[in-house]
């Protein structure tokens, strides 16, 4: 942790890998895509950042499994789940996972954290420049869909508010991420297809895989991308 800068407005980064990925059938950021794991994707492109890049993972095993898989060069650390508030192993939910980062990096002194799922390998730099320029000022910032739904896997937050509101949550079993969000705090709902979709033309930003199936559209959106 020695190589941490600790600064007092600093932001980081935090990749969760946690979670059961049931309809996928196995870890998805270790998915072999075209010769390569999905997260690694996702972290060619965030090594282009200055910010510190953590991964979140549900056990040490599963940290095992990414340090035999992936470059290691640009992470500062993993973030293990915590079982202080939820002891049982077999309950997976983002909800914990971004429980533990908050705690992990409050500890660390970080003022925020831009949290990202794993699952969207085709994330656009320029997006997560805008993301957390817009944080500034705001206890969160969340990308929301012009039809109300909202990407709490992909926003900014307050570390330190996050933490309690996350705690208050799993201490009464409360797992929706929209519960995450406090009625007291100044949030900046971003509209992806008025303010992102200008800079991410093709929202690749927000592709993101859940089932096998999905694999395929990947594959045709990244071909595309690359001629």
């Amino acid at each position: 942790m020695s190589n941490i800068r600790k600064k007092f407005e600093s932001i980081a980064i935090a990749i969760l890998v946690g979670g059961k990925s049931t309809r996928f059938g196995s870890d998805k950021g270790l998915f072999e895509f075209l010769n390569k794991p999905l997260i690694s994707y996702q972290l060619e492109t965030l090594y282009q950042s200055n910010y510190d890049l953590f991964i979140a993972a549900h056990t040490k095993n599963q940290v095992q499994d990414y340090i035999m898989k992936i470059d290691l060069k640009n992470i500062v650390a993993f973030i293990i789940d915590d079982y202080e508030l939820i002891s049982n192993l077999d309950i997976y939910t983002p909800m914990r996972g971004l429980y533990s980062v908050f705690k992990e990096l409050k500890s660390l002194n970080y003022k925020k954290v831009l949290t990202l799922a794993c699952d969207t390998p085709l994330i656009q730099y320029n997006v997560i420049e805008f993301i957390i320029e817009e944080s500034k000022g705001f206890d969160c910032c969340i990308p929301r869909w012009n039809n109300g739904f909202l990407e709490p896997l992909y926003a900014v937050y307050h570390i330190k508010k996050s933490y309690l509101k996350a705690k208050e949550n799993l201490i009464k079993g409360d797992f929706k991420l929209r519960s995450l969000l406090d009625k007291s705090w100044s949030i900046n709902y971003i509209s992806i297809e008025n303010q992102i979709k200008p800079i991410d033309q093709e929202l690749l930003t927000f592709i993101n895989i859940n089932k096998s199936g999905d694999l395929d559209k990947l594959k045709a959106v990244y071909f595309k991308k690359s001629m």
